[in-house]
């Protein structure tokens, strides 16, 4: 069975090696870089078994990129604590959404109505909405991308339809498929990251609701997550655009 190996980062500035990734299910670290060659620098190595090849790679790769501790702390809150995060972010919020369905949703007179071919009666006057209308207002950045199947679940369909709503509130909202996301090695992560310093990862129960966030504060983690938010935002389309290609 092939690893599920995550891409940490490199130390090129250009796109070539040398670069670490990990293995998410032993821990272990994949560095590749330059082959040392020179038989006399390769005699000199200790311990190099049969099989095995040095690499030469920068020291800041290692610095920036390889874990820091054996096991990560793991940091998490609860949904009250989760929920002051929006009142406290003070310039960007930006969010991975990429699961096939959220429970929370299918709880929801709106869902109700998108079923039945209604058009949903948006409020626009929760806690919630009024939060993140003020944030837009005051100039803030809200936005997300939407990983979205092919053919789209019930529940991808209905967030399609929802982003009317965060439209509404000053939300920049975007749509890319599955498929172009896996080719992208996208994760199957669901997150949002705050600031560019702070990522809470959403951790959701077997039936597919929200149970509790994990927050990742670590700066080479954090790194990570904004350069997977790079590359969904860049290739990801606006909803307008995804919704009509869905109804063609």
């Amino acid at each position: 069975m092939a690893r599920r190996l995550r891409f940490n980062g490199t130390g090129s500035g250009e796109g070539g090696c040398p670069a670490v990734h990990e293995d998410l299910d032993s821990g272990e670290v994949i560095v590749h870089g330059q082959p040392l060659t020179d038989p006399e620098d390769v005699g000199r190595l200790r311990h190099l078994s049969e099989g095995e090849v040095a690499v030469v790679v920068p020291r800041d790769l290692l610095v920036d990129w390889t874990p820091k501790d054996r096991t990560r702390q793991v940091r998490v809150v609860d949904l009250d604590a989760f929920g002051k995060l929006f009142e406290n972010f003070e310039h960007t919020a930006w969010r991975l959404e990429t699961r096939r369905r959220y429970a929370s949703d299918e709880n929801s007179d709106t869902y109700d109505q998108f079923l039945r071919g209604e058009r949903p009666l948006w409020d626009l006057d929760t806690s919630w909405a009024r939060s993140i209308k003020a944030k837009t207002a005051g100039g803030a950045s809200v936005g997300r991308v939407r990983i979205v199947d092919t053919p789209p679940t019930d529940g991808q369909r209905y967030l399609t339809a929802h982003a009317e709503k965060n439209q509404a509130l000053g939300e920049d909202i975007r749509n890319l498929s599955r498929t172009h996301a896996e080719a992208l090695q996208l994760p199957s992560e669901d997150f949002w990251l705050f600031d560019s310093r702070l990522v809470a990862l959403l951790r959701f129960d077997g039936d597919d609701d929200l149970v509790d966030v994990e927050l990742i504060t670590e700066p080479s983690e954090v790194v990570r997550y904004a350069m997977v938010r790079d590359a969904a935002w860049h290739q990801a389309v606006p909803f307008q655009e995804f919704a009509a290609e869905l109804n063609e």
